[in-house]
């Protein structure tokens, strides 16, 4: 099965530390093999084993100290 791949837009990133908060908690999450985070345009992408439960990953970013843009 391949993986699925996502891009969400978090808001509130400024920093290094802010990049690193929000890669271990969506890592966290269970199936999660990658996450890469574009600072400048708070898109992060996250590859995981299957589709993830949006309301999952809003609560990681939330958890982080951060605010998952509207898609």
């Amino acid at each position: 099965m391949a993986d699925a791949t996502r891009t969400y837009t978090v808001q509130g990133m400024t920093c290094g530390h802010c990049v690193s908060a929000v890669s271990a908690e969506l890592t966290a999450l269970g199936g999660v093999r990658a996450v890469d985070v574009d600072l400048p345009t708070g898109a992060v992408t996250v590859t995981s084993a299957a589709p993830l439960d949006p309301a999952a990953v809003a609560a990681a970013i939330d958890e982080a100290g951060y605010t998952l843009a509207a898609a």
